[in-house]
């Protein structure tokens, strides 16, 4: 009983460390995408540099380095931001954990 137990907190608090890395950074990376015209340049340096840095905390480091390349790009040009960004959400697009859908845990 101890070990399904132990084995469900695990389970739980790496999903809840996906859903707070991850999940949020691919949330707040279509945010920021499609209101593009909304924000201006600063704002989107701001909020990849964010995305940037939850991706790291994951272990997606090439998606990091690539959000951060597109935090400093955007301020001076706005193609090579795109072009960066785009390889970002493809890189994290490959990456993604598959979440287990196995649900056969009784809670007393």
């Amino acid at each position: 009983m101890e070990l399904s137990r132990q084995k469900l907190r695990e389970e739980a608090l790496k999903r809840f460390q996906f859903i707070r890395t991850c999940v949020l950074a691919r949330e707040l990376c279509l945010l920021v995408r499609t209101n593009r015209v909304a924000f201006n340049a600063k704002d989107a340096q701001a909020c990849c540099s964010l995305i940037s840095s939850l991706c790291k905390e994951a272990g997606c480091e090439e998606p990091s380095g690539l959000c951060s390349k597109a935090a400093e790009s955007v301020l001076t040009n706005e193609e090579k931001y795109l072009e960066f960004c785009q390889q970002s959400c493809m890189k994290c697009g490959e990456s993604r954990q598959p979440i287990s859908k196995k649900r056969t845990v009784y809670v007393a």
